[in-house]
């Protein structure tokens, strides 16, 4: 697996393929994807026999099939796509199948640190994950909620463990839902069961459960925490310490517990989403102060900077000393920084990234159809018909910025090195 620091970080533009050229030689192009390093360009295309396969800088997979779906890269720049074949079901990588086939696969997921592929399967009503091509040895009766730790040697899934008749509400209510690790459930049973957290050393489970029709909890390696709320969202453990913390309701209010006790002091209308920073010592989350009002509370004080619609994808800067995000009042999005709104809104945004010092923000954006990258609050003078998130290096010099150009580069997908030197400063 090439690391980030081997990737290409030259300045300057390259041209890595012409799209214009596919639509001319395929039945149909489908939307394209483009590897992390932004070497590679992809798409499902249809052939003129009627099948399908996958066009990677222009040229085909060998193989075609049925059908081809979920066509993504992995985090080590390979291409990997969901593929059906006389009504059977696999991965294929790169134009390689698995060897297993089922009788349906979806919900293909990476692990972070070695790329392993992780996908849901199913065959003869029974459910399970498969993992590099090796699938659980037992099946459940439904399984959902599939998660990867970061270094791919855990799966955990919520499944069902019981088999209850349609309207058997007695059985329903005794709990027929579990969590499997790596293909062998825990002992409890609950009513429900919903997201799921992995530990970083991969020892502990944490997962959302009710354990009756108005109890909620979280239960962690299957022992349950000693206090119950009126709902609950998705567990997090401190990337340190291994403690785990919930937003949850009691009261009627919104708090952040902390392995079953009330750890915030503040109440909110709600409070989701939470986050760590990497040292673990700092909690930032999504939350509604009142409501209608949605910002970001960083160890309970929340930002004065509200917004009316909504607030996503909040993350930490890699040196844990700033938060960006994005928020949305009156139909239009705006990008957040430590509390401060940029002052340009746009029609759509995405995730924002840092450098790895913190000092840059970029983020795709859309304004009246065209896509851009917004640098510290700045757009950058390369317009684009489509674009992909932008990466910095690692030693946070330079930024790549990937996308399909306009006016002399339409239909060409550009790759693009630029000298954080010469970004828009804050």
């Amino acid at each position: 697996m090439k690391s980030m620091e081997e990737w290409d970080w030259a300045p300057g533009k390259k041209i890595v393929a012409d799209l214009e050229k596919w639509q001319s030689g395929y039945a149909a192009v489908e939307e394209p994807y483009v590897s992390p390093d932004g070497e590679k360009i992809a798409a499902i295309v249809k052939t003129e026999e009627e099948s399908y396969t996958v066009c990677v800088n222009g040229t085909p997979w060998e193989k075609t099939f049925d059908k081809v779906w979920s066509l993504r890269f992995s985090p080590d720049n390979r291409a990997a796509a969901l593929v059906s074949d006389t009504a059977e079901w696999s991965v294929a990588v790169d134009g390689a199948t698995w060897e297993n086939w089922f009788e349906f696969v979806w919900n293909m997921q990476f692990s972070k640190a070695n790329s392993a592929i992780a996908v849901a399967a199913q065959n003869a009503r029974s459910y399970f994950a498969v993992l590099d091509d090796t699938p659980w040895e037992t099946g459940f009766s439904s399984m959902n909620n599939l998660t990867v730790s970061r270094n791919g040697e855990t799966l955990a899934a919520v499944v069902q463990t019981t088999a209850v008749k349609e309207g058997d509400i007695n059985a329903f209510q005794k709990g027929c839902f579990s969590v499997a690790v790596n293909g062998v459930a825990w002992k409890n049973a609950f009513v429900n069961a919903w997201e799921i957290d992995i530990n970083p050393d991969n020892r502990l489970v944490a997962v959302e459960v009710r354990h009756s029709l108005y109890d909620y909890s979280i239960a962690i390696n299957d022992e349950m925490w000693p206090s119950s709320f009126s709902a609950i969202w998705r567990p997090r453990f401190n990337p340190v310490d291994n403690s785990v913390t919930a937003p949850v309701k009691s009261a009627g209010e919104w708090c952040l517990a902390k392995d079953g006790e009330l750890f915030w002091e503040r109440r909110y209308s709600q409070l989701w989403h939470h986050f760590y920073s990497t040292d673990g010592k700092s909690i930032a989350a999504v939350v509604a102060p009142t409501y209608g009002k949605w910002t970001i509370a960083e160890n309970d004080t929340p930002w004065d900077l509200t917004f009316k619609e909504l607030v996503m994808d909040a993350v930490y800067s890699p040196d844990n000393r700033h938060i960006a995000c994005l928020g949305k009042t009156d139909g239009k999005w705006y990008v957040a920084l430590d509390g401060k709104a940029w002052p340009t809104p746009f029609d759509r945004a995405w995730p924002p990234v840092f450098s790895p010092r913190g000092e840059d923000v970029a983020v795709k954006v859309e304004i009246d159809g065209k896509y851009a990258i917004a640098v510290n609050g700045k757009l950058l003078d390369i317009p684009f018909a489509v674009a992909w998130n932008p990466v910095f290096s690692p030693d946070g010099k330079k930024l790549l910025v990937k996308g399909i150009g306009t006016g002399k580069d339409e239909g060409k997908y550009c790759r693009h090195i630029l000298e954080t030197e010469s970004l828009p400063r804050k």
